[in-house]
């Protein structure tokens, strides 16, 4: 069966040329106008990915995404002609796997979704476990306890965490970080990371603002230390 992308935009035009590149690379696409219609068939159709326009009328797009990450780790990719770079970091925070800026290519759309998959497809293939102090990081089973209780990440937060955890001790620039998330070639903006690291810490960290687990390198970028 094909995978199935809920596509949630008010504008026919956009609408129309996303149904139609998906549909052509075989994807089965629903649609939805306005957010409300969008939670509700995102709970009927469960949908393999969310494309999520943030400007919706009634609704916000990230009053959607909010409303959905309480349920559900659907990946979604955010579909924004917002310039504010707050409004893109206040969606990875509350979630999103991805963003594209309007206008955009169908082709690009076509790409990202496919990538977003491949990674929720694929996600971190060294099967093994991690531990640091009180925390647990299972590779092959996909979840993280903290103190014996399970913590909830989205597919991107684990798959940035496994790749820190897994090489403690080294430094990680932004844009490695980026390359290593998305696998492809991503015109993202480094920025994005720190929005995930800031999630994580929120979920793991004792004291997000003195994290003893992911660690800024000023002037470089983030690590893991196994040093708890």
């Amino acid at each position: 069966m094909n995978e199935t992308v809920l596509v949630v935009d008010d504008e026919p035009k956009i609408m129309k040329q996303a149904r139609d590149y998906l549909e052509k690379s075989g994807f089965r696409v629903v649609e939805a106008a306005d957010g409300k219609t969008a939670l509700a068939r995102a709970r009927h159709e469960r949908p393999d990915l969310i494309v999520l326009d943030l400007n919706l009328p009634g609704m916000d797009g990230l009053d959607v995404c909010r409303a959905l990450r309480r349920k559900s780790d659907v990946p979604i990719i955010m579909l924004t002609a917002r310039v504010e770079e707050t409004d893109r970091l206040i969606g990875l925070e509350l979630g999103a796997d991805d963003y594209i800026t309007k206008p955009f290519s169908p082709r690009e759309l076509v790409a990202r979704v496919r990538a977003v998959l491949r990674r929720v497809r694929g996600g971190v293939r060294q099967p093994g476990l991690i531990r640091s102090g009180e925390m647990e990081i299972d590779l092959h089973g996909h979840s993280v306890t903290l103190a014996g209780e399970t913590i909830h990440l989205t597919r991107t937060e684990f798959n940035l965490l496994a790749t820190l955890a897994q090489h403690p001790g080294q430094t990680f620039t932004r844009a490695q970080l980026l390359d290593r998330l998305h696998g492809v070639a991503w015109d993202g903006f480094d920025r994005s990371i720190d929005a995930h690291i800031k999630n994580l810490r929120r979920k793991l960290e004792p004291d997000p603002v003195e994290p003893r687990y992911v660690l800024t390198v000023y002037g470089i970028g983030y690590k893991f230390t196994d040093e708890v």
